[in-house]
């Protein structure tokens, strides 16, 4: 992994620009042709100086698609962006994913004000990356208000933290006298939906860093409903396989069926209690994909299930092997022989402060960047939307919804400074 100056790294698609026609404006790079109607009424009674800029960033955004081993054009929009706003800019390329080995350079993008010093008091941080398939652009027809709906892919997970956390550092600078911008670097990764890869080299890379990066605090983006989480619960990943012995339908007496073995310790996993807490509730299970058998008249002699437990005990680095334990000993007690449980990967619950002023705090069960950034800093966990509508066909945001993430961030960003 290495960082690089954006102005001195030419990407290949950069180079086609230089090449064969003169780079569009921002503020027409990657719209679906809506752009009038996300500015027409900006200046209605309840908007704030910024909507205009905040739409037309987030529009640009959702309009480009990043899935993962995807982010590049994303990634390249950003840099161009927060390059004329003001911030140095650096990239950390990080290697493509093993499922598409030959997409196009990704990067995390690091930006800040002035020289680039070792310490800082807030990272401000979210992920570009999004879930498949591409969804555009939509806005809801009218004048735009606080009640307005946006429609598409990564507008509440989470290119909506991304544009409003650079709204936030952007209006907090500009207004507030009393905060150095050289207290705050702002981070974007790529690969948070799958294996939070872009968040892990960059983990990997703080010591190597020169000068080094160290931070006191650090502010993630996510779904919080505009509330500010007080931690989240952790993960555990497992595959399961099962292995009987094949025999004809009508002589059960000569097999051993796979696909009973799995059903009776996937019922036992479920009906069983797998830890709680008082923060994070119950430990929950889900078989997520199940496949066994040849044929209806066989007795499968094979199962295998891809499992996901959303952890609410033990330790953050180690409260998964909690759960991890008990699902094995289901597993033995339902069959001894049969099963092979493979845990690729996974984590205990993680708290976070939630003990600010002017903030609701929410509890989440999903997953997010935080266990890849290993290092001694303080936890945020905030953003807009909701991730009930996130990773769906119904995804959206309310320009409402935006406008407090911005406000929000930037109390959030100074009670973060000043601690």
């Amino acid at each position: 992994m290495h960082w690089a100056s954006a102005s001195a790294v030419v990407f290949p698609a950069l180079l086609a620009l230089c090449a064969g026609q003169q780079q569009q404006p921002l503020s027409e790079v990657g719209h679906s042709g809506s752009s009038a109607s996300t500015s027409q009424h900006a200046g209605a009674v309840d908007a704030p100086s910024y909507r205009d800029k905040l739409l037309e960033l987030l529009e640009a955004l959702v309009s480009t698609p990043s899935s993962n081993g995807e982010e590049n054009e994303v990634g390249q929009y950003l840099v161009d962006y927060l390059e004329q706003e003001g911030y140095q800019v650096d990239i950390q390329f990080v290697p493509p994913p093993k499922d598409h080995p030959n997409v196009k350079d990704r990067f995390n993008v690091l930006a800040w004000n002035g020289a680039r010093k070792s310490n800082y008091k807030t990272l401000v941080t979210s992920h570009i990356d999004v879930v498949p398939p591409h969804i555009p652009w939509e806005i809801e027809g009218g004048e735009i208000s606080k009640h307005t709906i946006i429609r598409g892919r990564g507008t509440t997970d989470a290119k909506g933290s991304v544009a409003t956390q650079i709204l936030a550092v952007n209006q907090l600078l500009s207004t507030n006298k009393h905060v150095n911008p050289e207290d705050i670097i702002l981070l974007f990764v790529v690969g948070e939906e799958t294996t939070g890869d872009g968040m892990k080299s960059f983990s990997d890379s703080l010591k190597n860093m020169s000068p080094p990066l160290t931070f006191e605090s650090a502010i993630f983006g996510e779904p919080t409903e505009n509330k500010l989480a007080c931690g989240h619960k952790g993960a555990l990943f497992c595959s399961v396989v099962a292995k009987g012995k094949d025999a004809h339908s009508g002589y059960p007496e000569l097999g051993k069926s796979a696909n009973e073995l799995m059903i009776r310790a996937m019922n036992k996993i479920y009906d069983a209690d797998l830890g709680s807490s008082p923060l994070f509730g119950n430990t929950t299970f889900n078989v997520g994909r199940f496949d066994g058998g040849v044929a209806a008249n066989v007795i499968p002699a094979r199962a295998f299930v891809d499992v996901a437990a959303r952890v609410a005990v033990g330790s953050e680095k180690d409260g998964q092997k909690v759960v991890q334990k008990k699902i094995s000993d289901i597993l033995n007690e339902v069959d001894d022989k049969a099963f092979t449980l493979d845990c690729t990967h996974g984590y205990g619950p993680y708290e976070c402060n939630c003990d600010v002023p002017g903030f609701e705090p929410i509890v989440v069960n999903y997953g997010t960047d935080i266990p890849n950034l290993d290092a001694d800093y303080v936890r945020y966990l905030y953003g807009p939307g909701s991730i009930l509508v996130a990773h769906g066909d119904h995804e959206y945001i309310t320009v409402g919804d935006l406008e407090k993430a911005v406000e929000d961030y930037q109390k959030l960003i100074l009670y973060a400074l000043n601690q």
